[in-house]
């Protein structure tokens, strides 16, 4: 757990109403997004895609650990009182090494969504990035909670791309599922994880796949409850009228303005900024002492 301390420090007396940060490599944070609507619609909210470094599933350990330090640092600058992972990757490459360098709250996509899945199933698929999958961190949380479930994990490369290029209902799309799931099948899996924030998105296509019978698990549900848990053991729930959300990229903001009016109802404002540095600090330590001195 983080020491909130420092947050008291940071932004006292106003800590309860700083900002939730949430992230993602792109698109797929939108569905964690909309569950802290539903679920938390009196926190204000920073949203920040990491566009121009998308997608992060085919991207080697140590880079993801560089882009997750570089992101959190900038939520501190932003003033945010807790962080919400909303990218598998980033929690299964990175989070338990950022954890220990930050002082803030980070809260994790895989062990929410691993705890609703044993509840579900017993023979259970995940699709993931092929980093998250390479990093076994669904299969090693659930076996952890019950060693009796079965878990089979597929990495799945084109998703990402398809959907940042708003393919979802392109013919070869369905294909490529198609190609992901017949291993999952084969195995006779009766509860599917979406792996990646991004693959809800592609809900309609897997479902047409799927026997009625899987049940599909979504992680964006669980970590947004996990959120809610974690602001009220803090005593950091927002007492104020929230702000409305904040959208920040690295990369186009015209192009993910444009992406997210399907998912949002809307056509947020986005701003372009930057969190890569050639020469950054990267421990919390650090960066807490350089806004102490604001």
């Amino acid at each position: 757990m983080a020491d909130t301390s420092a947050l008291s420090l940071l932004y006292a007396p106003q800590v309860q109403n700083a900002p939730i940060g949430i992230f993602d490599s792109g698109l797929g944070g939108l569905t964690v997004l909309r569950q802290l609507y539903r679920q938390l619609p009196q926190e204000s909210i920073i949203y920040l895609g990491d566009t121009a470094r998308v997608p992060y599933g085919t991207r080697s350990p140590g880079e993801i650990v560089q882009f997750m330090r570089e992101i959190l640092t900038w939520m501190l600058q932003q003033r945010v009182k807790m962080v919400v992972t909303a990218c598998n990757t980033s929690s299964a490459l990175a989070l338990n090494i950022v954890q220990k360098e930050f002082p803030i709250p980070i809260i994790d996509l895989i062990l929410p969504g691993a705890k609703a899945a044993v509840q579900q199933g017993k023979r259970i698929g995940v699709i993931a990035t092929p980093a998250t999958a390479a990093s076994n961190a669904y299969q090693g949380a659930m076996l952890e909670i019950d060693p009796s479930v079965q878990v089979w994990q597929v990495g799945c490369p084109e998703f990402v791309p398809l959907i940042e290029q708003n393919r979802i209902y392109d013919p070869y799309t369905k294909e490529v599922a198609r190609q992901y799931l017949t291993f999952l099948l084969q195995q006779r899996i009766d509860t599917l994880v979406y792996g990646c924030t991004h693959y809800p998105h592609l809900a309609p296509v897997l479902r047409s796949l799927l026997p009625q019978s899987v049940k599909l698990i979504d992680p964006a549900e669980y970590v947004v409850a996990a959120t809610a848990r974690e602001l009220e053991l803090l005593r950091l729930s927002n007492t104020h009228p929230p702000s409305p959300t904040r959208f920040c990229v690295t990369g186009c903001p015209q192009q993910f303005a444009q992406s997210s009016l399907q998912w949002l109802g809307y056509t947020p404002t986005v701003e372009a900024v930057s969190v890569a540095r050639e020469e950054q600090e990267c421990s919390g330590a650090g960066e807490l002492r350089k806004l102490g001195e604001l």
